[in-house]
């Protein structure tokens, strides 16, 4: 089912015009409007890749769109352009790539990423990128399962790509150290391929672009389809967004994962587009990304909420004196990390947004027309899309602010579908446009979003709700607690009892009977935590969604240890 397309706001006679909800259908509407220059062409011949291209400055051969943080390797404007043509010219006569074939990208950050991707777009190839933390067993269920007929990947993950009994041809994204004498690398196509022969565009807005393997938080990842029309309306988005926070000039800093839908939409498509400078990290490093920082005079960095809560509580002497924003999405940031952040770092503004996979990592965001004052949830509905709040609780009714529910979205990015998996598609897209998300949330009445936990998560304690996050934010309010996840444990007289996993800091000799006080002084009896167990790290998703599947895997009583 493809996106609605991306059009004018229409006020409806009875809508609230401070939260935007109307009361007659039920239904949340974006309170922001994209002008003119960033509407996105209605040309349903329109492909990803040509729609980035259109944006590029045409002839600037001096300033640099990708800066490794390590090596100070640049790519100007006029470089991402002419390679990416040129590896799509190289990929279609001399690999034999097609449109609608799959390529497997397997790689950590790196300044030629973007160009790849931009090059399987323009080919008409679905790109399928991979995670290069996969073992080979999880590389080949993801090409098998994508139908992927070539990979790509960084020399030192290219034994997954090849391995695992996939047959999967691989090409290098650079040549190896050490084998002058190796296959040609997409790196050397970038030099040898002519842009002028790139294959004329072969795809439009309603065909899949790319296939994106959720974090399986709940359950098997499955390949998130989006199609040239949604990548199309995330940038359009991206640039709007960039524009109207006054983040002209800006250099952003890379270590968010361009395999996760928020890297690519940020680094691969919508900053090029924006006409922004990034500078790459290959992975992340607390230290070293805080250095990139002042080195290359970083003013925006586009994070995750444990990242924010590290800086809070960090004792490091970091010049930061140049910041200016720290954005984050898909999973909130905790209200004491938040103010922690916000204590420590006065001049730099803190904005949260919330999307997910299927809604190709867009949905709100704090944007300069609507700064607030802290504790204003994960920012107001982006332009072009709506959102219901279906509470069950009200017999599957559409709630209004205040009232808690489901989120629904419907919107310009939201996914085509789950490929191969018509039955997980009907019951994420129920029809209409709409998208169900899983997320327990409220409106407030100036229409911001506050996500309430996931619903699958919701821990069942004697017939009472405890959310989890809300005990996870109390335990991050404890000085020694570095991090936390609070999961169910089965329970033959309560049913599910709340269960934490705590990481200390290196000094603390906390134990679990004062982190069960700790929690019990604040909350309600039935809330309490029951049992914790100590962690060296929580498991996250690429995005800082907490991974609670693993934790719940451990959780089990069976196998948990006698206190």
């Amino acid at each position: 089912m493809d996106a609605p397309p991306l059009v004018e706001h229409l006020k409806h006679e009875e809508e609230d015009t401070r939260s935007g909800f109307c009361p007659r259908s039920g239904i949340y509407r974006s309170l922001h409007r994209l002008g003119p220059r960033h509407r996105p062409p209605s040309d349903p011949a329109l492909d990803a890749a040509s729609f980035v291209f259109s944006l590029l400055p045409p002839h600037d051969s001096t300033r640099p769109v990708l800066l490794d943080s390590t090596t100070g390797r640049r790519l100007t404007f006029s470089d991402l352009r002419r390679s990416a043509l040129s590896l799509a010219a190289a990929l279609h006569h001399a690999v034999g790539l097609r449109p609608g074939d799959v390529v497997l990208l397997l790689s950590p950050n790196t300044v030629l990423y973007p160009v790849i991707v931009l090059a399987v777009l323009a080919v008409g190839a679905v790109l399928c990128p991979a995670s290069p933390l996969h073992t080979p067993a999880e590389v080949a269920r993801q090409a098998l399962d994508a139908g992927a007929t070539l990979a790509i990947a960084a020399p030192e993950e290219a034994h997954k790509a090849a391995g695992a009994g996939t047959g999967l041809p691989t090409l290098l994204t650079e040549r190896e150290p050490g084998d002058p004498d190796g296959p040609p690398s997409a790196e050397e196509m970038m030099e040898w391929g002519d842009p002028l022969e790139a294959p004329p565009p072969a795809r439009g807005q309603s065909d899949v672009a790319v296939v994106l393997y959720s974090s399986g938080t709940t359950g098997a990842p499955k390949g998130v389809m989006l199609t040239h029309g949604n990548l199309i309306a995330i940038v359009s988005l991206l640039r709007w967004s960039a524009e109207v926070s006054g983040s002209d000039g800006d250099v952003y800093l890379a270590f968010v994962p361009m395999y996760h839908v928020y890297g690519m939409a940020f680094f691969a498509l919508g900053l090029p587009a924006a006409g922004a400078t990034t500078v790459v990290m290959r992975r992340f490093e607390m230290g070293a990304a805080m250095e990139a920082v002042a080195r290359h005079g970083v003013t925006n960095v586009p994070a995750v909420p444990p990242v924010v809560a590290a800086l809070a509580k960090s004792s490091g002497g970091w010049d930061l004196s140049g910041l200016r924003r720290v954005a984050t999405g898909a999973a909130a940031v905790g209200a004491e990390a938040a103010s922690g952040f916000r204590r420590r770092y006065p001049w730099v503004e803190l904005r949260e947004g919330y999307g997910l996979t299927e809604s190709g990592g867009a949905a709100t965001f704090s944007v300069a027309a609507s700064r607030r004052p802290e504790g204003r949830g994960v920012g107001q509905l982006l332009p072009g899309f709506e959102a219901r709040v279906v509470a069950a609780e009200a017999g599957g009714m559409a709630v209004g602010p205040g009232g808690i529910g489901e989120l629904w979205l419907r919107g310009p990015t939201v996914m085509k579908g789950y490929l191969g998996d018509e039955a997980a598609t009907a019951e994420a897209l129920p029809g209409g446009g709409w998208l169900r998300t899983g997320d327990l949330v409220r409106f407030d009445e100036d229409g911001f979003l506050f996500v309430v936990d996931r619903i699958k998560e919701l821990i069942k304690h004697k017939g009472y709700q405890v959310t989890p996050s809300e005990l996870e934010a109390v335990l991050l309010a404890h000085p020694h607690i570095l991090d936390a996840a609070v999961v169910p444990l089965e329970d033959e007289e309560a049913g599910e009892v709340p269960m934490a996993y705590v990481v200390r800091s290196p000094e603390s000799h906390l134990t679990r009977e004062e982190i069960i006080q700790f929690v019990a002084a604040q909350v309600a009896p039935y809330k309490k935590i029951r049992r914790v167990a100590f962690i060296s790290t929580i498991p996250r998703s690429p995005a800082g969604k907490i991974l609670k599947k693993q934790l719940m895997d451990k959780s089990h009583p069976a196998i948990l240890p006698k206190l």
